[in-house]
């Protein structure tokens, strides 16, 4: 999968395990991740799956820890997570939402099949043993676009490894080693004039 990795990104490693900032920084991410993928839905299904975006990102937020004490990199461990909701999209037939395409699935499992076993993480169960005890909230499903799935925000080919898209535009191929002089105040969420700009990938 291709994602981006910046500044912004090893304050929020930093942050998320941290108190009371940690908290801040994971409900941060969880609204801006919440919002940016129900944009990439039907406006007439945004809300019907927020409540359920927010608690499965939510628990994400737990599997990224997890990785990250599992000796995944930064960009390993979140590309983790965006798996595991590139799962739930396909299982509820939100097609539309995910970030690569279908026939991809078992490829990006495969590359974290040890973690994913692990935790009892599967397609079909996108959160394993990191589903909240109440469970996530239900949303209605559109099993129909299964049968001939449209991506219109995949971007296929990026199945093999983690690519990291930098601030200037480089592909790196694994991700980028982390600074030496992380500022956790750089973390989304810790400042209150945060908007959406440092993106959900």
């Amino acid at each position: 999968m291709k994602i981006r990795q910046n500044v912004r990104h090893w304050a929020a490693k930093k942050a998320l395990t941290m108190p009371v900032v940690g908290q801040k920084t994971n409900d941060w991410l969880v609204d801006l991740h919440t919002r940016v993928f129900l944009k990439k839905a039907d406006e007439d299904r945004q809300e019907e799956r927020r409540a359920h975006l927010d608690d499965f990102f939510d628990a994400t937020m737990d599997t990224y820890v997890a990785a990250l004490d599992s000796g995944y990199s930064e960009a390993e461990a979140r590309e983790i997570t965006h798996v595991q909701a590139n799962f739930d999209f396909y299982n509820h037939g939100w097609t539309e939402m995910m970030e690569f395409p279908s026939d991809e699935l078992a490829d990006h499992y495969d590359r974290y099949a040890e973690f994913f076993e692990r935790w009892g993480i599967t397609i079909s169960d996108p959160l394993g043993e990191f589903e909240p005890a109440d469970g996530v909230a239900e949303a209605p499903s559109t099993p129909e676009k299964l049968d001939d799935p449209e991506h219109p925000h995949a971007e296929g080919g990026f199945a093999d490894d983690v690519y990291v898209e930098t601030d200037d535009g480089e592909l790196v191929v694994g991700g980028q080693d982390e600074p030496d002089d992380v500022d956790v105040t750089d973390a989304p969420g810790v400042d209150a004039e945060d908007g959406e700009e440092a993106g959900a990938d």
